[in-house]
């Protein structure tokens, strides 16, 4: 009786143990998936590589707006020099020797390519040589006020480079011309010859030439 009774609480010990090491078992599991066949997460993936390369695409379909900085000068460029009054280095000048009616230097005055303006100072300063006794008495002839000046369109002025009888004056190879007294960039231009100027006169500026031959009124 007692035998039997030792083998039946043994057995139940027995089953009991088994049953509390699978109860650990299945509470603790292992803690490396890869024991039971589950992939482990890859090291290099990140979670803003999608955000990244989303924006990466839409970027691609996006036109930037200009800013000022790239617009530049094109939008005023064709348009410089509009309306303003010619200085002397707006114009190139041409110097050529007339002989008839009565013989005087032509001065032909041009705008510069892409200028555009207006002699609004109707008498051109003109002289010869850095002394006073070289400077051109204006003696009004001609004019138009303003004239303008854009691509072919020329304006004229005679000069006259010797008023005085006999030998007197000086040799000049230069005259020094500007479209107003205090242009502070005159042009040096280059006579067809070398006159001996004194006492010089000078025309206004006009758009016909028959206007512009110089003479003592």
């Amino acid at each position: 009786m007692r035998s039997r009774l030792a083998t039946r609480s043994a057995r139940l010990v027995l089953a009991a143990a088994v049953v509390t090491a699978l109860a650990a078992t299945t509470a603790c599991g292992p803690e490396d998936p890869s024991e039971t066949g589950a992939a482990a997460p890859s090291a290099s993936t990140s979670s803003s590589t999608p955000t990244e390369g989303a924006k990466s695409g839409d970027d691609k379909g996006k036109t930037e707006a200009p800013t000022d900085s790239d617009k530049g000068d094109s939008a005023s460029g064709d348009k410089s020099g509009y309306g303003q009054s010619c200085g002397t280095n707006d114009l190139d000048f041409t110097v050529t020797w007339e002989a008839q009616p009565i013989s005087h230097y032509l001065v032909t005055a041009k705008a510069k390519s892409g200028i555009t303006c207006y002699l609004d100072v109707n008498t051109p300063s003109v002289s010869f040589g850095s002394g006073a006794d070289g400077v051109a008495s204006p003696v009004g002839q001609g004019g138009e006020d303003p004239i303008k000046l854009s691509g072919t369109s020329v304006a004229y002025a005679g000069i006259n480079v010797k008023t005085t009888e006999g030998e007197g004056g000086k040799q000049f190879e230069h005259v020094i011309i500007a479209t107003a007294e205090d242009d502070p960039n005159p042009a040096e231009v280059e006579l067809p010859d070398s006159p001996t100027v004194d006492k010089p006169i000078v025309t206004n500026w006009s758009a016909k030439r028959d206007e512009v031959i110089p003479r003592i009124v």
